[in-house]
């Protein structure tokens, strides 16, 4: 889970890492009395999206003014902004961040991630602020790994140091801090990028991005609290009844049990020129009730043109995703071609059940097969035939 650059800095706070003095606006009328609270000579207005790459696409606004201030709000607030993370629509911005602006003397680069290559924790920083890491030269970055539960201790805060040739009180108070609330709240990502050294001497967290494991937020209420109310509805809606969807650009539905399986199906999708419109993995203990749910948000996308079921039955029983398939496609009124593919336990029944339904369902005996008949049942015919002809 991705939270929003003020929710971050709100958790900073909690944990001693210093921000600027900040306002979020939501609304019109909010603008004026936090613009009069700004005390510095310059403010900075930030769209508030959960995308990267802001600041090219104009969703970073310095101003000097309260006139200022109230014209950066009015182009960005309740519109959408395009940036290189996002698609072509862009993100709809639904609230600002109005901060203070701070004398800097150096911008650097800091972050913390869960490291899934090495199964351990990296800081990763870099004396080149500013930018995305991934245009800094190696050379010019700085790794430390640690064991998850190994200490800090004072030879890494004193490499970190000397590499970013940082006040050592200051960046030793960062380097603990962060490290406390990366392991405190479950962290998979803490950025702080640009990380800056000001006039006086503090180290301030200009921009803050974190995210969080889905499966650790039940021990996180705090966290849990902080879904942002942009996040996609569907998403939302498939997390309240315990649904791994992600909403996606296509048009064919996906309806799985397993991550990998889900993966395989959607890439299965794609080699025949078809475009997935959804993630959805039931897993391995759906009930009717939750399977019924996942064909109801996938309908509710208005643009599914199909829908293709590929499940795998080994703990999760082919009839009960049947069961679901029917009880959700009862409940909705969009009704779109759906092909299914069932193979392993109770596969047999899970199709019977099915094909005593009302509805008009077609059954492949393979993911590629499946994947074929979806793409030829949402794709044009013109398309379909010279995508075959190339098959040939």
């Amino acid at each position: 889970m991705n939270v929003h650059e003020y929710q971050s800095k709100v958790i900073f706070q909690t944990y001693g890492i210093k921000i600027p003095k900040g306002y979020l606006i939501q609304s019109a009328d909010q603008v004026e009395p936090f613009a009069r609270k700004i005390e510095s000579d310059e403010a900075v207005v930030k769209a508030q999206i959960h995308a990267g790459g802001r600041g090219k696409a104009g969703g970073v606004k310095i101003v000097k003014s309260i006139d200022g201030v109230i014209d950066a709000v009015d182009q960005l607030l309740n519109k959408p902004l395009v940036t290189h993370q996002t698609d072509e629509k862009g993100e709809m911005v639904k609230s600002v961040y109005l901060e203070e602006a701070c004398k800097i003397d150096k911008e650097y680069y800091f972050s913390l991630i869960f490291n899934r290559e090495k199964a351990c924790i990296s800081f990763i920083m870099s004396q080149e602020g500013g930018v995305e890491i991934e245009q800094v030269d190696k050379e010019a970055i700085l790794q430390i790994d640690l064991d998850k539960g190994e200490a800090l201790n004072a030879s890494h805060v004193k490499q970190a140091q000397e590499f970013m040739d940082c006040p050592l009180t200051a960046f030793s108070d960062l380097m603990v801090n962060t490290y406390q609330c990366f392991n405190e709240k479950e962290a998979l990502m803490i950025e702080i990028n640009p990380l800056v050294l000001t006039h006086s001497g503090e180290l301030i967290a200009l921009d803050a991005k974190m995210s969080f494991d889905d499966n650790a937020l039940f021990r996180h209420p705090d966290i849990e609290g902080l879904r942002s109310e942009e996040s996609d509805e569907l998403e939302k809606a498939a997390s309240e009844v315990g649904l791994a969807y992600v909403k996606l650009e296509g048009n064919i539905g996906c309806l799985v049990n397993g991550a990998g399986l889900a993966m395989a199906t959607m890439d299965a999708i794609k080699y025949v020129k078809g475009q997935p419109a959804n993630f959805l993995d039931v897993g391995g203990s759906a009930d009717v009730d939750k399977v019924a749910k996942g064909i109801e948000l996938i309908l509710s996308d208005s643009n599914v043109q199909g829908i293709f079921v590929n499940i795998f039955g080994g703990i999760m029983q082919c009839d009960t995703i049947a069961l679901g398939i029917v009880k959700g496609l009862r409940e909705t009124e969009h009704q779109v071609p759906l092909v299914v593919r069932f193979e392993g336990n109770r596969a047999d029944y899970g199709k019977s059940i099915l094909e005593q339904s009302e509805f008009d369902i077609l059954f492949a005996n393979s993911m590629d097969e499946g994947a074929l008949k979806i793409v030829t049942k949402t794709l044009k015919g013109g398309q379909i035939h010279e995508y075959l002809g190339r098959r040939a």
